[in-house]
């Protein structure tokens, strides 16, 4: 029988690079680290791990900027809140909060060029 997945791994340009980038927007440390992985144990439970791309087995042909997380929010001010905050951090935002058939978002991305969606999801 076939579990959910419990962690998301992102193949990234560089882990020295990308770990201090997660570690600051999470608020959390690596709990494991290497010079080519560093894995991030969430609150839920699911692990987030930032694996050197150059070195994955089979090679890795995906060019960066392939993925996307979703952060959900339970208010369209909390998401505002964060979007100053990430944007005080110099993040690169590609979507500006806005109204979505959704909710409401805001894109921004990591030095990868992964997508970061913040969302606050219309309320039914």
């Amino acid at each position: 029988m076939l579990h959910e997945p419990n962690v998301i791994v992102l193949y990234v340009d560089n882990v020295a690079i990308s770990s201090p980038f997660y570690q600051d927007i999470l608020g959390i440390s690596p709990e494991e680290d290497s010079p080519t992985f560093h894995a991030f144990k969430l609150s839920s439970g699911m692990r987030l791990g930032l694996k050197a791309k150059h070195t994955v087995e089979p090679v890795c042909e995906v060019n960066s900027g392939s993925g996307e997380l979703a952060f959900v929010l339970d208010s369209d001010e909390k998401l505002d809140n964060l979007f100053v905050q990430w944007q005080g951090k110099g993040m690169d935002i590609i979507l500006p909060p806005g109204p979505v058939n959704y909710g409401y978002t805001f894109v921004a991305l990591d030095p990868d060029g992964n997508r970061l969606r913040v969302v606050s999801p219309a309320k039914s």
